[in-house]
């Protein structure tokens, strides 16, 4: 009766210890940001900060928070859509707001538009987004600041080089 009894706990332990799974812990990675720099239209190899750049989504109400609000920045690194193929974003030049809280700096619209790739990285992470064949195009206004937009890299896999350089 003995020997039935510590042959039934061995099993029931080896069931239980069979039975757990694997930590579904998320290290591998993200959704890679788009890198931005900003260079001097006169000198197209020279990086030249934007004096107090504001970045808002459109249609959003506050800024990106993957960038300083109102710093003076010579590289970005902003959030494209995950479940849509196009983003576009309100780049403000010399942000400062008046008494009455609007804005009074200089305001580009650019819109980038891309494909997605979906990639599955493990049950923990599950899907990350890529981009492919990004595009990027300023809105013509009276005072444009962005004078160029040159695409370095149109296949966003991530955040660790250039994709975009925006002449001003």
């Amino acid at each position: 009766m003995k020997k039935i009894h510590i042959g039934l706990l061995l099993l029931l332990g080896i069931i239980f210890i069979s039975s757990c799974e694997k930590d579904d812990i998320c290290v591998e990675g993200d959704t890679p940001l788009l890198v931005i720099e900003f260079y001097d239209a006169e000198d197209t190899s020279t990086l030249k900060e934007v004096p107090t750049l504001r970045v808002v989504g459109v249609g959003q109400n506050i800024t990106v928070n993957t960038v300083t609000d109102r710093s003076n920045l010579s590289t970005i690194s902003i959030p494209l859509k995950t479940d849509e193929d196009s983003t576009s974003f309100i780049l403000i030049n010399s942000s400062a707001s008046d008494d009455d809280g609007a804005e009074t700096g200089n305001l580009d619209t650019i819109n980038f538009s891309y494909s997605r790739i979906e990639d599955f990285l493990s049950r923990g992470c599950g899907f990350i987004v890529n981009y492919d064949e990004l595009t990027a195009n300023v809105t013509a206004d009276t005072d444009n600041w962005i004078q160029d937009i040159e695409i370095t890299q149109s296949l966003v896999t991530n955040s660790d080089s250039t994709h975009v350089k925006i002449f001003h």
